[in-house]
């Protein structure tokens, strides 16, 4: 070959080793989401006992909180040894890594350093147990990020799709154990009032729109687990304790000592959602590992097949294979079938440039299915800037700014990516008073229409 030609070949092999370095990185992020999910498992069970112990004034969960917090610390620490090994060992700062994801992980580490002191606070009963549920969920939804942020960056269609997957079903667990934390504060309390009710229905909705999120990417082996966890013994109990709450009128007394069986329905079916968690991010591992594997035969496959090019002798090239091939785009208006008969002889498949396209094909197929699967991630990415519009203008708690765009996209009959997209347009436009105004008024239209 020609120095020139030699340079194609150095480049081909160059983008298949870019290629293995970027699945390798994945598979690194993939071991930090595993991480984060049994972080997150342990915080939200350290949670729902530190707010049971809160509002039964210590009578209940004082030993099981202490060694909660023990199982809390040991994960964090399994955390940071990650952290630590993928991103600030030696050899490992020239890697390029994604501005929003260390943001991420800046922010949840931020948050752990002063868990400390928030536990303090709550053994010498100095915070309520609303307050200490609000900085748990913080710091849940910290971590949370960290797994959408490596979901985004993912480039592998299929991790991206267990990616988004994982993700909104760990979202759909948070929200249970959010609801756990809250049923606990109503029953240990002896009362319900409307306010806790109606947090309570949100939880609940807010879960179905995740699972349903989660069930769209999930395998049947996923699908047929949850399905067996929404119908398992504990999850039917809570069910019917659902029931009892509904049923409580606004501040009607009910008795304390069901908030240890509320919590332990509730961990049941939580605990069986963390199984499928853990299912999920192995699947993670595996594909991840294997896609890493794949992407390094094949560049031992491009290395065989060019010194096999080069001992047989054959012609360098077909003769003007790049510039008169059909399939690549050119000529505005130019036909398909009107290439030159130039590619005799040497098979294009056997050739230096058969191997290019057969790269820029498998390129061009992964991003057609990544875009496809990525969809979620932006439209979820969406309806949360919505929501901080709304949070900043308005002064809305992150709950009522939720609240508000679920609320309008069910009296308009539209998804809350719709509704979160024209509130980005009207923020733009300097209107978002209207479209609040709009969402309060059922079967009102003027924002519909742009007035």
């Amino acid at each position: 070959m020609t120095d020139h030609q030699d340079d194609a070949e150095k480049f081909l092999l160059a983008a298949k080793r870019a290629e293995i370095q970027a699945l390798e990185h994945l598979a690194g992020s993939c071991e930090l989401v595993i991480r984060v999910s049994d972080l997150v498992h342990q915080l939200q069970r350290e949670r729902g006992m530190s707010n049971i112990y809160l509002v039964s004034a210590g009578n209940h969960f004082s030993e099981q909180r202490s060694s909660q917090i023990q199982n809390c610390l040991s994960s964090e620490g399994r955390f940071r040894h990650v952290l630590r090994e993928r991103y600030l060992k030696d050899g490992h700062s020239e890697r390029v890594h994604n501005m929003r994801l260390l943001n991420c992980i800046a922010y949840s580490l931020h948050g752990l350093d002063e868990l400390r002191i928030l536990r303090n606070h709550i053994t010498a009963f100095e915070i309520s147990a609303l307050e200490s549920t609000d900085a748990y969920c913080r710091l849940i939804a910290g971590l949370l990020s960290v797994v959408l942020e490596a979901a985004d960056v993912a480039d592998d269609p299929e991790v991206t799709r267990i990616l988004v997957a994982l993700f909104n079903f760990m979202q759909a667990k948070e929200f249970s154990g959010q609801e756990r934390a809250w049923g606990a504060i109503g029953f240990a309390g002896s009362r319900f009032d409307e306010s806790l009710h109606e947090r309570i229905r949100q939880l609940q909705v807010c879960q179905r729109q995740s699972v349903d999120v989660f069930l769209e990417y999930a395998g049947e082996a996923d699908t047929a687990q949850w399905q067996s966890i929404e119908q398992s013994q504990p999850s039917q109990d809570l069910q019917r304790l659902r029931e009892v709450i509904a049923g409580l009128n606004d501040g009607e007394l009910i008795a304390a000592e069901i908030s240890e069986v509320w919590y332990q329905l509730a961990s049941a079916r939580i605990d069986a959602m963390h199984g499928l968690e853990d299912a999920l991010t192995e699947q993670l591992l595996k594909v991840s590992r294997k896609r890493v594997s794949g992407a390094q035969s094949e560049l031992g496959q491009h290395y065989a097949q060019l010194q096999r090019m080069k001992s047989m002798d054959w012609n360098r090239l077909p003769t003007l294979a790049v510039l008169f091939d059909p399939q690549l785009p050119g000529l505005y208006g130019g036909s398909a079938s009107a290439g030159v008969s130039t590619l005799h002889g040497q098979p294009l498949a056997h050739s230096l440039y058969g191997l290019i396209r057969s790269q820029v094909e498998h390129i061009q197929r992964v991003s057609a299915e990544l875009e496809e699967t990525r969809k979620t991630l932006v439209e979820r990415k969406l309806v949360a800037r919505a929501k901080g519009l709304l949070m900043k203008s308005l002064r809305m708690n992150e709950d009522d700014a939720y609240r508000t765009i679920q609320q309008r996209a069910m009296d308009m009959n539209l998804k809350l990516v719709d509704i979160a997209q024209r509130i980005v347009d009207a923020s733009a436009e300097q209107r978002l008073g209207p479209v609040v105004a709009a969402s309060r008024a059922a079967g009102e239209t003027e924002y519909s229409n742009g007035r």
